[in-house]
């Protein structure tokens, strides 16, 4: 973690325990997820993290290419995570590199755990994620926009994806670490859990924690799991609450317009001339 200085005078964890952004140890970043923000996808979402903007589109189930990737019994899941080249501040060469084949491919191992793939045998779903703006944790927020754009696609799942991370900073366990933090901390372990059943798709570690500093960690991302869970739930229950409100307007629209009653007249009977009642 590092090729960059801190500023010098300038402390990760300051004397009151607040980090460098003002954040308790705690602490999430700002979270913000949309549902359904790409029309020609099958399912998207958008994702803020903090400073992190991140998109996730999905394909699919469609018929695997190429063939010998087919699997008889089940789908596969092709994932491409990609870094726009103005993502960071030092132009990134565009295409793929080392990490970004290596993020693609534990997030298609995370997503193959949720996804019932066996209904959909010889097929691929396809998930994009596209960073556009990166600063640090883009895997755990490309891994929660894409299980909502997976749900929004309306892929059969057993529970929708959520990742997070924690690490040390300064000596100090602390949750969602940002640009600096990451550079300059001593940890950093990003986790992807099914919050409803418990069961851990990701998990990977990059630096050095005790026992006890990895349980720490592991609670702090756990907690903050089931925050970002039902952000996603949200996301999901407005972009579908749309979606009937939309649907509703279509069949008024569609609907034939109401038969026209047939005027009624009130009937009066003039007695004759000269005939008593």
């Amino acid at each position: 973690m590092g090729g960059m200085e801190l500023e010098k005078g300038m402390k990760l964890i300051d004397e009151n325990g607040r980090r460098i952004d003002g954040r308790r140890p705690d602490e999430l970043r700002p979270i913000k997820i949309e549902a359904g923000v790409l029309k020609r996808a099958e399912g998207s979402a958008y994702v803020e993290w903090g400073n992190n903007k991140v998109l996730a589109a999905v394909y699919g189930p469609r018929e695997a290419h190429p063939r010998h990737n087919q699997k008889a019994e089940r789908a596969i899941v092709q994932c491409r995570y990609n870094m726009a080249p103005f993502s960071v501040t030092d132009r990134k060469r565009p295409g793929p590199d080392r990490r970004s084949n290596e993020i693609s491919k534990v997030i298609a191992e995370a997503f193959s755990n949720v996804i019932f793939l066996e209904q959909f045998p010889r097929t691929a779903v396809g998930v994009y994620i596209e960073v556009l703006q990166a600063d640090a944790g883009t895997r755990c927020a490309g891994i929660t926009a894409g299980s909502v754009a997976l749900a929004d696609a309306g892929i059969p799942m057993k529970d929708l994806v959520v990742a997070v991370a924690s690490g040390k900073v300064g000596g100090v366990v602390c949750l969602d670490l940002n640009k600096e933090e990451d550079n300059f901390g001593e940890a950093d372990v990003p986790m992807g859990v099914a919050p409803r059943t418990g069961d851990l798709v990701l998990l990977q570690m990059d630096g050095h924690l005790t026992a006890a500093e990895f349980d720490q960690a592991m609670k702090y991302s756990m907690n903050a799991a089931n925050q970002i869970y039902e952000l996603q739930r949200d996301a999901l229950r407005r972009r579908y609450a749309v979606s009937l409100e939309d649907l509703k307007v279509e069949m008024q629209r569609e609907a034939p317009p109401p038969a026209e009653e047939e005027p009624k007249y009130d009937v009066y009977y003039d007695a004759q001339p000269g005939v008593q009642e």
